[in-house]
C-alpha cells in the first residue's frame, strides 16, 4: 500500500530543521547546514552533486532508503527556491543544476501560477497553487501506487502533519544543538495523531528514527 512519507529529514537535539535568516546565501539558514552534515558526507550526496565518491555505512543506506518507492515528491516554496512573490521569470530552475535528484514528478507548494518545468533526468516541477491537499491529490495520481514522499521544508512537513495526511517520517537526529531556527514539532502533538516510534537505527553521524502509525 503506498504511503505518503517523510524520509531522511534531519532534526537537531533540541528539535530545529533549518537555522534562522534563510536566503540564497543561506538556503538551510544560518548554520543549518550542520544538521544536514551527515547526509553531506554520504556516498548518496556526492553521486547526486557529481562529487565522486562519499562514505558508505549505515547513513548511506538510510539515505539510499529514502529514494525506494517514491513516485511523486511535493516541496514547499521556499525549498524549490529563494524567489518570494510573483515569479520574475521562469530563469529559476532550483537549487539542484539540470539534472534534479528527484527523477519523479514533484508538486511545489506555491501562491503563483507558473507553467511546468521539465528537467532532465525524469524530474518535472508542477507548481500547485490550490493548496496541500490538491498537490497531494496530484502527487498521489502521478506516483501511480508508489509512495509520496514530502521533501520539506520544515514549514510543508507542519502542514501535512497537522492535517494528518502523512503515514510515516524518517528523521535523522543530528548531534547539533542550534538554539534557533525553525522547529518541526512545536505545537504539534505527535501522540494524538497517532505516531509511535517503530524503529531506531544508529549512524555514523545521525541517529535513524521512524515514526509510523502502527
Amino acid at each position: 500500500m503506498s504511503k505518503v512519507r517523510v524520509a531522511a529529514f534531519s532534526v537537531s537535539i533540541d528539535g530545529f530543521s533549518a537555522g534562522p535568516r534563510q536566503d540564497i546565501d543561506n538556503p538551510l539558514g544560518v548554520r543549518g547546514p550542520e544538521i544536514f552534515s551527515w547526509f553531506f558526507q554520504t556516498d548518496v550526496f556526492h553521486k547526486i552533486h557529481g562529487q565522486g565518491s562519499g562514505a558508505t555505512g549505515i547513513d548511506n543506506d538510510m539515505a539510499l532508503k529514502s529514494f525506494e518507492n517514491v513516485g511523486a515528491f511535493i516541496l514547499g516554496r521556499n525549498m524549490f527556491g529563494p524567489v518570494r512573490g510573483p515569479w520574475p521569470d521562469d530563469s529559476w530552475k532550483g537549487w539542484w543544476g539540470d539534472t534534479p535528484p528527484f527523477h519523479t514528478p514533484v508538486f511545489v507548494l506555491t501562491h503563483h501560477a507558473r507553467a511546468p518545468l521539465e528537467m532532465k533526468g525524469g524530474t518535472t516541477f508542477y507548481f500547485v497553487t490550490a493548496g496541500p491537499e490538491a498537490a497531494l491529490q496530484q502527487a498521489r495520481e502521478a506516483a501511480q501506487g508508489m509512495d509520496v514522499r514530502i521533501g520539506g521544508g520544515v514549514a510543508t512537513i507542519r502542514q501535512y502533519l497537522v492535517a494528518g495526511l502523512i503515514d510515516e517520517m524518517h528523521l535523522a537526529l543530528s548531534p547539533v544543538v542550534m538554539g534557533e531556527g525553525e522547529p518541526l514539532f512545536a505545537g504539534i502533538n505527535l501522540h494524538q495523531l497517532g505516531f509511535r516510534s517503530a524503529r531506531r537505527v544508529a549512524g555514523e553521524n545521525a541517529t535513524h528514527l521512524v515514526l509510523d502509525k502502527g
